[in-house]
């Protein structure tokens, strides 16, 4: 995998949990159809197609809140998948309709890789930094503190 990096980071804190919520059909009914929840549906598209991505046109969001062409790929797949439902049910169709209907399975499957990518990827570039840190090669150049010290205490 090509880590193209992520210029936008608070964008990518809003892409990859709305993937995992539209990868997990338990999360759907639990918190999207609760009326006194902030997350729902409309929400987590507006995240993936309007705000910070386009699952119909992710490319250009390499580098910016995605990391790697796989997951643009995905991306893409997971928008088709979302799309062909909402054709079928209306854009203006409750979330309880879009739950519901029988191409709803795929949008969750179209979700799942995707999901499990994206963070699969962070979690290496998180090992990645804190190997770099570790390694004495942080941002500024400068040795991380503690550096040549092991990590057991000195009365040991």
């Amino acid at each position: 995998m090509t880590d193209h990096g992520i210029a936008l980071p608070a964008y990518r804190l809003h892409v990859v949990p709305a993937v995992v919520a539209l990868a997990s059909p338990t999360w759907q009914r639990e918190v999207w159809l609760d009326p006194d929840r902030f997350e729902d549906l409309g929400y987590t598209v507006r995240v993936l197609f309007d705000d910070f991505c386009d699952a119909d046109d992710p490319l250009p969001w390499l580098g910016q809140s995605l990391r790697s062409e796989e997951e643009a790929e995905l991306m893409a797949r997971l928008g088709a998948a979302y799309g062909a439902v909402q054709d079928a049910v209306g854009a203006e169709a409750h979330d309880e309709v879009y739950l519901d209907s029988p191409g709803w399975s795929a949008v969750v499957a179209a979700a799942a890789r995707p999901a499990q990518v994206l963070v699969a990827n962070d979690q290496l570039a998180s090992v990645r930094a804190h190997d770099a840190v570790r390694a004495g090669s942080g941002a500024d150049g400068s040795e991380p503190a503690g550096a040549g010290t092991d990590d057991r205490h000195a009365g040991s």
